[in-house]
């Protein structure tokens, strides 16, 4: 039986937002989202409107998503958010390891590997981010970073890894005036995709949808989608306007369901032998 990969579009809205503008965009998203059975659609607000958006999009099919968590339950932690107070805000899903986390605040892979053990532990998905700088890209060290961070992010997570979304972010298109072709950006995809098979295996490499998160667009959302190892976005500055993001999410829904190949060679030997 051939796979599918159900796409998942998430908006992080980043420190973007007061309570009252969050409301608004979370309410546009409502409106503009007719139907979305067919994709899996998360809004990542602010802390400071997680419960003003849940209590928004609660008995749609939105979800929610926050942009961090700390990996203890509580402790003397000043300034963090544990995943037991993501859980009482109604959160699914929380980005870890995003690159300007990375970036800004210093965080390891060895730091976002075990937020994602507590995220995972707490029932919460963790979307987690990788992806190379762009002086990395223009010294060919891309496969190099992108494989400290796979492995390192992830490490020891088995089975485990079927509960995680991986965010490919290519920093050095974000912003920079650089441009991913969707090309480059499933070259990546594919790497990362045999990275996780060295992890878990094969069979549960090919069920970890993986996103995309290099500056996606309307305009350039379709053609992304399109490629076989790329299972969605996590969107940024588009994500602030709603009609931009529910444009994304069309975008995904016209291919909604990515076909793994896994079991291609085998379907055809049936076919030979019959």
């Amino acid at each position: 039986m051939s796979k599918y990969r159900k796409k998942i579009v998430a908006g992080n809205w980043k420190m973007n937002k007061s309570v009252s503008d969050a409301q608004v965009l979370a309410e546009g998203v409502k409106r503009e989202l007719c139907n979305c059975q067919e994709v899996e659609v998360v809004l990542c607000p602010p802390f400071t409107c997680l419960k003003a958006v849940s209590e928004i999009i609660e008995n749609t099919c939105i979800k929610l998503g926050a942009q961090n968590v700390h990996w203890e339950v509580n402790g003397a932690y000043t300034g963090e958010i544990s995943v037991t107070m993501l859980r009482d805000m109604f959160c699914r899903f929380v980005i870890l390891g995003h690159s300007e986390r990375r970036s800004y605040f210093h965080e390891t892979d060895s730091m976002v590997n075990r937020k994602v053990k507590a995220a995972i532990a707490s029932n919460l998905t963790p979307i987690v981010c990788v992806g190379e700088q762009l002086q990395d890209r223009k010294s060919g060290m891309t496969e190099t970073v992108v494989r400290r961070q796979v492995e390192g992010s992830l490490a020891g997570l088995g089975n485990d890894l079927l509960k995680v979304v991986v965010a490919y972010e290519p920093v050095w298109a974000i912003g920079t005036g650089e441009t991913a072709t969707p090309e480059q950006a499933q070259e990546t995809h594919a790497l990362i995709r045999q990275l996780l098979a060295g992890l878990s295996g094969k069979d549960v490499a090919e069920s970890v949808r993986i996103q995309y998160g290099g500056s996606v667009k309307p305009e350039n959302a379709a053609e992304l989608f399109l490629q076989p190892d790329i299972d969605g976005g996590l969107i940024g500055g588009a994500s602030l306007d709603a009609h931009s993001f529910t444009r994304i999410i069309e975008a995904a829904m016209e291919k909604k369901d990515v076909k793994v190949k896994l079991d291609e060679v085998g379907t055809e030997e049936k076919e030979q032998s019959s």
